[in-house]
Parts: structure tokens; sequence; C-alpha cells
């Protein structure tokens, strides 16, 4: 068993803690991971309307990626004040950012109204987005794992179990909302709904938040902040921060390519979009028993056997993913999202929350767990992109080159999880664990 951490929570508070990280976690990616859904299926035809099919694509994947390439910046911003100020204010504030960018696309006149303007405002809304998401995700594991006080890889876990569940959501809100108006009506104005009700959503998890109090790892340690957080992760823990990237680079390009990508490549080989929707949403609801199982396990027989067993098979799975999607059959295509999102990438994913918190110290811990966890999250938004660029460059082919690639990222993980040490016994009052 993990050796508990010298300070405690209160149980109602560990609850209130993990309750608010998973909401949090959901609401956040709702938003975000519902811009990944539509730019896969209505933005290339309502901001980007006057390009061709695959050029669209191209460039709504584009403004997908920039909410990826903001993440990092979110994650220094308020990872540098949630270091120093505390990680309960920070949440607050990514909560509402995230939401108010979220209603604002939902209210954005299209490339016919209003012209280049619109996918201007698109990408601007979209990076507001990724410096909310960017500074969300830190904060919430760190609130569940420094109020944990046993079992830290299942309580942090439900901060990632979130993004999939937040998945669930927006496909179901965008493919419920395509059944119920049509599709011309669903282009029209329906892929609005979606993108507006995230207000519902904003004022919930504000009440829930705002009733968790600091966590007492951070309280304990306010004497000890730093001037500047992120200075101090670059002088005292540049290898570890790498080693981070480098660990969690391959679950994200997964990612990218399981709930993004597939969507666009199975409209193209003649899949109903609204069968790989339904597709995405049953994978995504059962990631989350996944992320939770896989993460308690880690707390058993560790972090790195886990992670290092995913990304092997990930890198065998990505030479037979394209040819189940190109099979034709909706069985097999739900077999391969199932197998890839629920059982595969919840295993390189899932103990992520709790390596990142242990990989840093308290002072610079917010700073340093996002800044790795968001910088390997670039995999996510440029993957995409870098796949339909590799389609366009082979007329509608290469995905053993794709596949390839997957499986490259893959065994970069591998090197960069044996480089480390293993830190599910780590105390998180203590220094972190260091990289053999």
């Amino acid at each position: 068993m993990p050796n508990p951490p010298a300070l405690t929570s209160s149980p109602v508070q560990l609850r209130r803690a993990v309750a608010s990280s998973f909401l949090g976690s959901v609401i956040e990616y709702y938003d975000f991971l519902l811009y990944a859904t539509a730019s896969a299926v209505v933005f290339s035809k309502v901001f980007f309307s006057n390009l061709s099919p695959l050029t669209a694509t191209l460039a709504s994947f584009g403004t997908f990626a920039t909410g990826y390439l903001a993440r990092p910046l979110g994650g220094v911003v308020f990872g540098h004040f949630g270091d120093r100020l505390g990680r309960r204010q920070m949440l607050v504030l990514t909560m509402i950012l995230m939401g108010a960018a979220s209603f604002l696309i939902g209210l954005l006149p299209t490339y016919a109204q209003i012209g280049a303007l619109a996918p201007v405002a698109l990408v601007v809304l979209r990076i507001l987005q990724g410096i909310a998401v960017g500074g969300e995700w830190g904060g919430a594991v760190l609130m569940s794992a420094e109020h944990a006080t046993r079992r830290r890889g299942l309580w942090a876990s439900f901060t990632n179990a979130g993004a999939p569940f937040g998945m669930v959501l927006s496909t179901a809100a965008l493919g419920g909302t395509a059944a119920l108006v049509g599709d011309e009506a669903f282009l029209a104005w329906g892929w609005r709904v979606p993108f507006l009700i995230s207000v519902v959503l904003l004022a919930v998890g504000l009440f829930v938040r705002l009733r968790v109090e600091e966590t007492p790892v951070f309280e304990a340690a306010r004497d000890q902040a730093v001037r500047t957080p992120l200075g101090d992760v670059l002088r005292n823990q540049p290898r570890t921060l790498l080693l981070a990237v480098g660990v969690g680079l391959s679950a994200f390009v997964a990612q990218g390519t399981l709930t993004t990508f597939l969507i666009a490549y199975g409209v193209q080989a003649g899949y109903a979009r609204q069968d790989i929707l339904n597709g995405l949403t049953l994978s995504s609801a059962l990631a989350v028993l996944g992320i939770v199982g896989w993460s308690a396990l880690s707390d058993r027989v560790g972090r790195r056997p886990v992670v290092l067993t995913g990304a092997v098979i990930m890198a065998a799975f990505a030479f037979a993913l394209f040819p189940l999607t190109n099979t034709g059959s909706v069985g097999l295509l739900v077999l391969a999202l199932v197998l890839g999102q629920s059982v595969i990438h919840p295993m390189m994913y899932g103990p992520l929350a709790a390596l990142y918190a242990e990989l840093f110290s308290t002072r610079s811990r917010y700073t340093g767990a996002s800044l790795g966890y968001q910088v390997a999250g670039l995999g996510a938004g440029l993957a995409p992109l870098l796949f339909a660029q590799i389609q366009a460059a082979t007329g509608g082919g290469g995905t053993v080159v794709i596949s390839s690639v997957i499986a490259g990222f893959c065994l970069l993980t591998v090197l960069c999880t044996l480089a480390l040490k293993e830190t599910s016994r780590e105390d998180l009052t203590s220094g972190p664990a260091p990289s053999s």
C-alpha cells in the first residue's frame, strides 16, 4: 500500500475535491472537445465554406489545433498564480473563462454573414478555450491529489476521467441536436445549441467548486512559495519536465487520432456521421471506467508498469485501427473505437494525473505538472492536422505512415517512462521522485 502523506484532509473535503475536479473537468472538456467534434463535422462548412472540402477540413483542424497550442500558456499563467496564491482561486477563474468562450462561439456569425472575420473570431475564442483548459487540469488534479490521504492514483484520475465524460456529453449534444432538427437546420443553426447550453453547466460547476477548501499540502507550504515557479521548474527539474512531456505525448497523439481524426476519416470513408458519433459516445463513456480502473491498479503495481503496457499495446493497435475502419462495417468501427479509446488509451492516460503531480515539489507543482501535461497535450491538437496533411499528400491514403507515426510516439513514451523512477509511493509533502 502507498505511504500516506504527512498532512491529511477531512473525508468530506476529499469527496468535495474529487467531485469538483471531476465535474470541473467534465465541463471544461465538454466545451473544449465540443469544438473538436464540431471542427470535424460542422466548422469546415460553416466558417470555411469558401474552400474546397479537403482544404476546409485542414483549415478547420488548424483552428482546432490553436486551442492546444494555447494550453501550455494557460498552464504557465494559471500555474504561476496557483503556486503562489492557491489552487482553488485559479480553478474558479478557468471555469468562468471556458464557459464564456464557449457561449460566445455559439453566438458567432458565419463566413456567409461576415466573411473572413468569422474564422478570425473563432480562432480568438479557441485560444481562450485553450488557455482555460491549460490552467484547469493542473489545479483540478492537485485539488484531488493533495487532499487525498491514500489511493492517490484513484482519486486524481477522476480529473482525467472527466475528459471522456465531457466527450460523451459533447458528442451526445451534437448528435442529439442533429437528429432532432435534421441536417439542414443543424448546419444553419442547430450546431449552436450545445455551445450555448454550456452556461448552465458553468453555473452548476461553480456551485460545487466554491464549496471546496484549499489543499492542506499547499497551505503547509505557503511560506515556501518562490517568486517564479516556472523558473524553479526550469532551473531545478528540466530533465524531469522533458521526460514528463515524453511520457504523455503518445497518449495525446492517440487521443487526437481516436476522437478527432477518425471522425473525419470515417465520414470520408462513407460512414454516416451519426454512426460515428454514436460509436464515439459509447467508447467515451466506457473510457471513464477504463481510466479509473487502470489508475486504481497503478496504486497497487505502480504508475510505470501500467503506462508502459498501454504504450506497447497502442503501438501494435495503431496498425489495426485503419484496416478495421476500412472494412465499411459499423460494428468493426465501433469495436476499434472501444478497444482504442476505452481499453488501451486509458492505460497510458489514466495514471498520468497522479504521476505528473508526484514528479514536482509543492512550491512549483501546479506549474510543473501543468506545463508537462499541456506540452504533451499538443500531440492531440497537432496529430489530426498532421495526419490530414499526410492524407492529402498521398491522395487520401497514407494510413500505414500514420500508424507508424503513432507507434513512434509510443516508443518515445516507453523510453521516457523507463528513465523515470516509480512515483506512486512518494509523499507529496517531501521532494519529488528523481529520475533514474
